[in-house]
């Protein structure tokens, strides 16, 4: 899938001003010795070997501050308060081999830490599962979907197609309280690890994992609220993958030539899952334009949010109806 939701770091750019230096791939930890001698250190050593970003961080800064912050413990968002503290012998040591390990690998930063954030909410990732960055999340975090389930006193019911690691489910289950929510996907490997983070999130009791390749297998049942960030990646984009995005399971990102076989098969299917009163939700990436021209016959509404603009759309229970 396409970049989603960087960290917010990069406005400490400013901060890092110690002066470049020539750094070997594993360096003499006893050279750096502040968290900000490693975060200069790590952004050179980044721009030089020409890494891609996008899964949580959009930049060398914020892809070696997640790692640093990460590796000692510390807030992910909140980067200034440590720059100039000084680190151990060991601390050193943790740091250089991830910075190391991000090089040589070209895995993303998740699946080295084994951790990815989503408004503030941390999930465990590794590399049975993409790395989780959904602007459906964002709306999520951000009024609960207002635009489409008001106050959420009516959500009852919800469906999450895809879930992957299961966070988008787990936040659902935390914005709709009352709700009970059924989460399913085609990879059994995803839901072992979406297992692990409901359990980690105590929400057992709220949230089902089911193994459906998407409706199919699903009880029939109907939901006030459907949610999806299926794969949609293109196959030429998936096949023009750099290393990072390769080492994600090709079977999360394939959507078909134009990245909307499965987007088709939700529509035809969700309006007989869907309550009277319920609607739909799903995020596309950059599909826009090829989906309003497939289906024009369906009112998309768009569900734009601070980073992203024409990506997630909505259409409810009486627009999506089974003939469709």
């Amino acid at each position: 899938m396409a970049a989603k939701r960087p960290l917010k770091i990069s406005r400490y750019v400013e901060l890092v001003n110690t002066p470049m230096a020539t750094a070997t791939a594993l360096p003499p930890t006893g050279d750096l010795v502040t968290i900000r001698d490693w975060l200069r250190y790590g952004v050179s050593a980044f721009n030089r070997a020409e890494l891609v970003y996008g899964h949580g961080t959009a930049s060398a800064i914020d892809e070696a501050a997640f790692l640093i912050l990460s590796t000692l413990h510390l807030p992910v968002d909140a980067l200034e308060p440590w720059l100039d503290c000084r680190l151990t012998a060991t601390e050193r040591k943790a740091i250089a081999d991830i910075l190391s390990a991000r090089i040589e690998t070209r895995k993303p930063a998740s699946y080295l830490t084994k951790s990815a954030w989503i408004q503030g909410h941390k999930f465990y990732v590794d590399e049975r599962v993409i790395v989780p960055r959904s602007f459906v999340g964002e709306l999520l975090c951000r009024d609960g979907l207002a635009t489409v389930a008001g106050d959420g006193a009516s959500v009852k019911r919800v469906l999450d197609l895809c879930t992957g690691s299961g966070c988008l489910a787990i936040l659902a289950a935390l914005t709709f309280p009352d709700a009970e929510v059924v989460a399913s996907d085609i990879s059994k490997d995803a839901l072992e690890v979406a297992k692990k983070n409901v359990a980690d999130y105590r929400l057992n009791a709220l949230v089902t994992l089911v193994h459906a390749d998407l409706f199919d297998r699903l009880p029939a049942e109907r939901f006030d609220l459907i949610i999806s960030n299926p794969p949609y990646v293109t196959t030429k984009a998936v096949a023009d993958f750099p290393p990072e995005y390769k080492a994600e399971p090709a079977l999360a990102h394939h959507g078909g030539v134009n990245g909307l076989d499965l987007v088709h098969r939700i529509l035809a299917q969700a309006g007989g899952y869907l309550t009277p009163i319920g609607s739909l939700v799903v995020e596309i990436g950059e599909g826009r334009e090829a989906l309003e021209a497939e289906r024009p016959d369906l009112p998309f509404l768009w569900l734009d949010t601070d980073t992203s603009a024409g990506e997630v759309f909505t259409l409810s229970a009486a627009q999506l109806t089974p003939s469709n």
